[in-house]
């Protein structure tokens, strides 16, 4: 008997990504995956989640947790993703994802998690007090994805183990059970421009909601003149710009700025350079503010007119949660049946 190469799955192209509604969504988040989920709408066919049930693995205000929901919600769709194109909906309102998270923890194995850094990073000196959710996180966002089928994964650099892990258990499945091809191992897709916006205080640092200081990022609800003072304020140096990138090297600041630059106005960095080299950033950071407002003050006008209604954001939530569940549905029972639940 000779070995032979798993069968290729043949299900429909997919896309599937969240967010988790445990802060303000701020320029980074804009760049690097809300403009891209508006794009990918037109391209295959989408479901965009808010991972509440993984906001949980750390401390949430019950209070608060609805309503950050539909801030996410609305940011989505400030942003462009349109709720007849694509599945818009809160994770938890689809019990399917905790059912198939559990079974894939039996699938799933102790070692693979231990590997996880993400966890480490997060849990930090006192890992005993992490929640047991912090540390299986990986594996229900490994039934997020497989879920719905999805074929493809937006995912920025500290993502990319848990996609792994993600292919490693759907193999491991589809192995196990007999059943090739019933789980597709997903691909990532690359973020490209604006995926790595950094701070404005530190260029060294990603732009982060975590953050204690506000002046380090642009939040998508800051008002159009905070965002100018925010750019006024923005950390550099004393240097002109140059007229390379190889230039630009060894100057995380300038080059932050460059960066989202060309990352709102659609253009490459090299192109933004091209048009201020030798200009100093009393001339440049005007330029910049002004295009941010442009940029982002519609997307922030109608997260406020979207949050003024909820109950506009509630239908979506609502009408993309029954979508979900009626797509997650076949997915489940056949995994069931597969495994050998009663009744299934």
């Amino acid at each position: 008997m000779t070995d032979q190469a798993p069968a290729a799955y043949s299900g429909p192209q997919r896309v599937l990504s969240g967010v988790q509604p445990s802060g303000a969504l701020h320029l980074g988040n804009y760049l690097g995956a809300l403009v891209k989920f508006a794009r990918l709408q037109h391209e295959m066919d989408t479901f965009i989640f808010v991972a509440d049930m993984h906001a949980i693995t750390v401390w949430q205000d019950p209070k608060l947790l609805a309503n950050q929901v539909r801030e996410i919600t609305a940011a989505y769709l400030a942003s462009g993703l349109d709720p007849e194109k694509a599945t818009i909906f809160p994770q938890s309102a689809v019990p399917a994802h905790a059912e198939l998270a559990w079974i894939f923890n039996c699938v799933a194995r102790l070692g693979w998690l231990d590997r996880m850094t993400q966890f480490k990073e997060k849990s930090g000196k006192h890992k005993e007090r992490a929640s047991v959710g912090l540390y299986t996180y990986p594996v229900l966002q490994a039934a997020d994805i497989l879920l719905y089928k999805a074929t493809h994964v937006p995912v920025g650099d500290d993502q990319r183990q848990h996609l792994e892990l993600t292919r490693d258990i759907a193999a491991k499945f589809n192995h196990d059970f007999e059943a090739p091809a019933f789980f597709p191992l997903p691909d990532a897709l690359t973020q490209g421009p604006g995926s790595r916006i950094m701070s404005l205080r530190d260029g060294t640092a990603k732009m982060s909601k975590s953050d204690p200081s506000d002046n380090s990022r642009l939040n998508l609800l800051d008002e159009p003149d905070l965002v100018a003072q925010k750019i006024r304020k923005a950390k550099t140096d004393p240097e002109p710009l140059p007229e390379t990138l190889d230039e630009l090297k060894g100057r995380p600041e300038a080059e932050n700025l460059i960066g989202i630059y060309a990352a709102l106005d659609g253009r490459s960095s090299a192109e933004v350079l091209a048009e201020f080299a030798g200009q100093g950033f009393g001339a440049f950071k005007p330029k910049l503010a002004e295009l941010a407002v442009e940029k982002l003050g519609p997307v922030g006008a109608e997260m406020r007119r979207l949050m003024a209604d909820p109950a506009e954001i509630d239908r979506v939530l609502a009408k993309g949660a029954e979508r979900a569940r009626e797509a997650a549905a076949p997915t489940l029972a056949e995994t069931r049946r597969l495994v050998g639940f009663w009744g299934a």
